[in-house]
C-alpha cells in the first residue's frame, strides 16, 4: 500500500475542503502518486506530470489548449461554465521501453460529487477530451495509450511493417488504456480530494459505437471497477462487424447490380410507408421491424416510380449513417469522396429490390449456411451506395473503407486504406459475472434501424448473456434478475448511436441521470425515457419498453404497451452454422 507521511495525509484529509488552486499543483498530485507496485505493471513517471487550473464550459473550451474538444456526454447539454485541474500523468509498463500519456480532469473540490467518469470514443479513435465528466460533479480521464491517441487513429499504427502486427498496441486499444486509466484515476481522485477508504467512488462508463464497444470491454475485463455502465450500438464481434461493412458490395457483385441510390432510397422509404402502420400508430415510425420482418413482401415495391435530381454529395466512407452519430473525436475524414449523381428516373426494378431483400437476409455461404446477421428491413442501406461513372455512364460499386480496410490491415494484413476490388476469393467471453458480483449496472440501447451495426448484434449479445449466465433458471426468473443489473432497450427508427431523419422517432436524452439514480439512489428503471425529437410528435415523451418486450400502439391512442410476441423475439433470434464454434 501507498506509504506517505503525516504531512502529505493531512493534505489529503483537508483536500476536499480547500480551493481548486489550493490542490491544483505539481507538488499535490506528486505527493499521491501510488508508489511502484501499488498499480500492478504499472510504474509511473513523477518527473513528468503537470498541474494546471483550466476553465471549460459544457459546449466549448477557453481553455489554453482547447481541452473541451468533446461532447460532454450523451446525457448532458447547457452552457455551464467549469473550473477545473487539468492533470497529466506518465507511466511505463516495467519491461517494456513505453510511455503511456494520461490526462485528467478534476472539478473544484465544491462541485465534486465523489464520481469518477469514463468516455468512449468511436470508429479507430479512443476518446481525446477528459472534461466529459464535469457536468456530473466527477473525475474524468483521457489515454494516448501508449501509441500517441490523441493524434492517431488505432488503424494508422496497428501494422508496424506488412505482416508484423502491434499487439501492444492492440491490446490498449481494445480494452486495456482504458482499464489502467480507470484503475491509475480513481486512486488519484481519492489522495486529490482526500477520499477515505471506507467512502465510495461512483464509477461510470458512457459510449456509443466504438464506445459501445470499449464500454463491454470494460464490463468484461474490469467488471470490479465501475458501477454503471452506458453503452449504445456496440461495435463488439469486431471481425464480423467489420467485414460485415463489405457485404452490400458483395451482395451486389454476385448479383451483377448496383442499384442506383434513388431507387435504393425509394425501397426504404416506401418500406418505412407500408410497415409504419404495423406497430399500432402511423407516425412515420416503424416501432416494429420484427412485424415489417414477418408480414412485408419487398416485391410489392416493384415497378414504383423514383426520382432524383442531380446532384454533388460527399460521401464519409466509413459505412455511418449521414443522420447518427460516428464517435466524437474523429481527427481526420481521408476516406471521404465527393461524387457527382444524374438525374436519376425510373421504377423500382426485380433487380433492385433483390438486392436489398439479399442484404436484409444476411451473409450465408454458398451452402446456405447463415454466417452473420444484418440490418433490420427498414433501415437504411448505406453501405449498398454505388458510385455513378460519369466516363461509362453506369451505377458502380463503391466499397466502403471500414469493412475494405479492416480486410486489408487485419485479414490480409496490408498497409493499405481499402479494397480496390470484389475479386472472387472475397466471395468465401468472457462474461460478466465480476460485473455482477461487484452491484455494476448496466444500461444498452441499440437504434432499431441503424444502417451501420445491427440492431441484432446486440440482441444476440442480450441472447447469450442470458444463456450462459441462467442455462438452468426459468425464463420469468432469469428476466426478473437480469433487470436488476442488465437493462437492453431498442430505439425505435433510431439510425446509428443518433436520431434518423428517415424515421422521425424517440431517442435517450438522459442516460447519464438515470444510470445515477439507480446506481446512488436504487431508483432501477423499468423502462427507458426518450424524446422525438422532430415530426408530428416533436416533443412527445416515450417510456421505451425493456427487452424482449415490444412496443404495440393502441389503436387510436397516443400511447402503447409493452408486450410480449413469441414469434417477433424468434425473428431477431440467430444460430450461425457456418461458424464451428459459438458466436456470442
Amino acid at each position: 500500500m501507498r506509504q506517505q507521511s503525516n504531512a502529505l495525509l493531512a493534505l489529503a484529509s483537508t483536500a476536499s475542503a480547500a480551493s481548486l488552486s489550493d490542490v491544483c499543483t505539481v507538488s499535490h498530485v506528486k505527493n499521491i502518486l501510488p508508489s511502484d507496485g501499488t498499480l500492478l505493471g504499472i510504474n509511473l513517471i513523477p518527473s513528468a506530470v503537470t498541474a494546471s487550473v483550466y476553465n471549460a464550459s459544457s459546449s466549448s473550451s477557453s481553455s489554453p489548449s482547447g481541452a473541451m474538444g468533446g461532447a460532454m456526454g450523451m446525457g448532458g447539454g447547457g452552457s455551464t461554465s467549469y473550473s477545473y485541474c487539468n492533470i497529466t500523468v506518465s507511466y511505463t509498463h516495467p519491461g517494456k521501453d513505453d510511455t503511456v500519456i494520461v490526462k485528467y480532469a478534476f472539478p473544484s473540490p465544491t462541485e465534486f460529487k465523489n464520481r469518477f467518469y469514463v468516455a468512449g470514443g468511436g470508429g479507430y479513435t479512443l476518446n481525446s477530451d477528459a472534461t466529459g465528466g464535469l457536468e456530473y460533479g466527477a473525475v474524468s480521464g483521457a489515454t494516448d495509450a501508449g501509441y500517441d491517441a490523441f493524434n492517431n487513429d488505432y488503424d494508422s499504427i496497428v501494422l508496424k511493417g506488412n505482416g508484423s502486427v502491434d499487439w501492444d498496441a492492440t491490446h490498449m486499444f481494445g480494452y486495456q488504456a482504458l482499464g489502467e486509466m480507470t484503475l491509475l484515476g480513481k486512486e488519484l481522485t481519492r489522495g486529490f480530494y482526500g477520499i477515505g477508504s471506507d467512502e465510495k467512488v461512483y464509477t461510470y462508463y458512457e459510449g456509443c459505437s466504438d464506445g459501445g464497444r470499449e464500454g463491454m470491454s470494460q464490463v468484461q475485463r474490469w467488471g470490479e471497477e465501475y458501477d454503471g455502465v452506458i453503452t449504445g450500438a456496440p461495435a463488439f464481434r469486431y471481425a464480423q462487424q467489420q467485414v460485415h461493412h463489405i457485404f452490400s458490395s458483395v451482395v451486389e457483385h454476385t448479383l451483377d447490380y448496383a442499384p442506383p441510390p434513388c431507387e435504393l432510397a425509394k425501397i426504404v422509404n416506401a418500406t418505412i410507408a407500408a410497415c409504419d402502420p404495423l406497430d399500432g400508430r402511423t407516425d412515420g415510425v416503424v416501432a416494429r421491424t420484427d412485424l415489417c420482418m414477418l408480414n412485408f413482401n419487398l416485391t410489392s415495391i416493384i415497378g414504383t416510380p423514383y426520382y432524383c435530381a442531380a446532384q454533388t454529395s460527399t460521401s464519409l466512407g466509413f459505412g455511418f449513417s449521414k443522420r447518427g452519430h460516428h464517435g466524437r473525436n474523429r481527427k481526420r475524414d481521408d476516406h471521404s469522396s465527393t461524387s457527382y449523381q444524374p438525374a436519376q428516373n425510373g421504377t423500382v426494378s426485380a433487380k433492385g429490390v433483390a438486392v436489398a431483400q439479399a442484404i436484409y437476409d444476411g451473409l450465408h455461404t454458398t451452402q446456405g449456411e447463415r454466417a452473420y446477421l444484418s440490418w433490420q428491413i427498414a433501415s437504411e442501406l448505406s453501405d449498398a451506395t454505388s458510385t455513378y461513372n460519369s466516363t461509362s455512364g453506369k451505377w458502380e460499386l463503391s466499397i466502403t473503407s471500414m469493412g475494405g480496410e479492416y480486410v486489408r490491415k487485419f485479414v490480409q494484413l496490408l498497409d493499405l486504406d481499402n479494397l480496390s476490388t470484389l475479386g472472387r476469393r472475397y466471395l468465401r467471453h468472457r462474461h460478466l459475472t465480476r460485473f455482477k458480483e461487484a452491484g455494476g449496472k448496466l444500461l444498452h440501447y441499440h437504434g432499431e434501424s441503424d444502417p451501420s451495426i445491427p440492431a441484432a448484434s446486440s440482441v444476440h449479445y442480450w441472447q447469450s448473456v442470458k444463456s450462459i449466465m441462467y442455462p438452468d433458471v426459468e425464463d420469468e426468473t432469469a428476466l426478473l434478475d437480469m433487470s436488476d443489473w442488465y437493462q437492453f432497450y431498442l430505439v425505435p427508427g433510431a439510425a446509428h448511436c443518433g436520431t434518423n431523419t428517415l424515421q422521425p422517432g424517440p431517442y435517450p436524452q438522459n442516460n447519464m441521470e438515470i444510470m445515477i439514480d439507480w446506481v446512488e439512489n436504487g431508483v432501477k428503471p423499468s423502462r427507458l425515457n426518450a424524446t422525438v425529437s422532430s415530426g408530428d410528435y416533436e416533443g412527445e415523451i416515450q417510456m421505451l419498453c425493456q427487452w424482449p418486450k415490444r412496443p404495440l400502439w393502441k389503436n387510436g391512442s397516443d400511447s402503447f404497451s409493452c408486450v410480449d410476441d413469441k414469434e417477433s423475439i424468434e425473428s431477431w433470434t440467430y444460430d450461425f452454422p457456418a461458424f464451428k464454434i459459438p458466436v456470442y
